[in-house]
């Protein structure tokens, strides 16, 4: 019975448009095992990304309400799925495994589910990461973008802190899950990755999620500029709750570009590096900061931009000492559409799996 939970469980997260892919030593199952008990691999894999009650859980599945109320708010906790208000009061639902369940294991990660995620990633991972429209989005902060440029506040890391009425940070993942296999980097770790919400106070007295004020989240964002972390989000134009300062050494999405050479890993930025060729004084300095080997000396001199590798971050422009470096728009048939929301995206990217969505939502 807890074998077929767990299996019933991977498909139903592989039917989901993030993906689960399935491998061949079963690394996903064992991932799983560690994460869920066996009841509540079988109660998970049964809910639907739709919001639910446990009364209407317990009408469509059967069982004790009470029972089944017990065990969602245990899988909550846990960091298992998700919950929100619904008309009928607390509603629960699955989340995806990426992202989702595994960034919700940052406050009780240790080495033993960072190995099993380390397996897992290896063999599948490159799966997820090569469907399109891609997972992640590629921010710039404003003052690497040229200054008489109109930026969206989707398109801006600073605009997306603006538009919230709550603000945290938690410590990275990713770092932390390479830092318990014995691979760390040199990016920080602590305070580095933020989330965010409309609801004021929503992260006051949180165990994991620091609270931050507009301003120390606006600080916490030059931090990670200034550490030379590549900002990215949800590719949703709407719906934006997240900021990833991420890195191509440890970031479980960036990998994908460095370690096993998927191009569209995310979705570009709108802009792209420019080199005021007047300017540059070829100390090549920017390319050592550049993440995507974008960056190359040219023959005469001065450092050129690779348009196929360069995502539009900015965080070479400000280590440029003669600021000979800006963020420029891309031009219009070079540049994906955003989907605008979350269910533009899940359709989009359920299209390009063959899934139909309408079994999980």
């Amino acid at each position: 019975m807890s074998e077929n939970s767990y299996k019933n469980l991977a498909a139903r997260l592989d039917a989901l448009p993030n993906g689960f892919p399935p491998t061949d030593d079963g690394a996903e199952l064992r991932l799983l095992e560690y994460l869920f008990a066996p009841e509540e691999a079988a109660l998970a894999a049964e809910l639907r990304l739709t919001l639910e009650t446990p009364q209407q859980i317990a009408a469509r599945l059967g069982g004790d309400t009470k029972e089944r109320k017990a065990m969602l708010k245990t899988m909550l906790r846990k960091g298992l799925i998700k919950a929100g208000k619904t008309e009928g009061g607390l509603g629960y639902g699955l989340l995806p495994f990426v992202v989702g369940i595994y960034e919700m294991q940052v406050g009780k990660i240790n080495a033993e589910l960072a190995h099993l995620f380390e397996n897992y990633y290896q063999q599948a991972f490159g799966r997820v990461l090569a469907v399109q429209p891609a997972v992640h989005r590629v921010i710039p902060v404003n003052q690497t973008i040229k200054v008489d440029l109109e930026v969206y506040p989707f398109e801006s890391a600073a605009g997306i802190v603006d538009a919230a009425n709550a603000w945290g940070v938690m410590d990275c993942i990713c770092r932390t899950q390479k830092k318990l296999i014995g691979d760390p980097c040199e990016h920080p770790i602590e305070d580095t990755c933020m989330i965010f919400s409309q609801r004021p106070g929503a992260f006051d007295g949180n165990l994991v999620i620091k609270a931050l004020t507009q301003d120390e989240a606006h600080q916490t964002l030059q931090h990670a500029a200034d550490a030379g972390l590549v900002h990215s989000v949800s590719n949703t134009q709407d719906g934006l709750y997240y900021i990833c300062n991420c890195c191509t050494c440890s970031c479980g999405i960036l990998r994908g570009m460095a370690e096993m050479g998927i191009a569209n890993v995310v979705a570009r930025s709108a802009f792209i590096n420019q080199v005021d060729i007047d300017i540059c004084q070829a100390c090549e300095t920017c390319i050592d900061y550049c993440q995507f080997a974008a960056l190359a000396m040219g023959e005469d001199f001065v450092i050129e931009v690779n348009q196929l590798r360069c995502v539009g971050c900015g965080v070479c422009v400000p280590t440029c000492p003669d600021d000979a470096l800006v963020l420029v728009r891309r031009p219009e048939d070079e540049l994906r559409p955003t989907p605008p929301r979350e269910s533009d995206w899940m359709r989009d990217r359920a299209t390009a799996r063959g899934l139909d969505l309408q079994e999980v939502l």
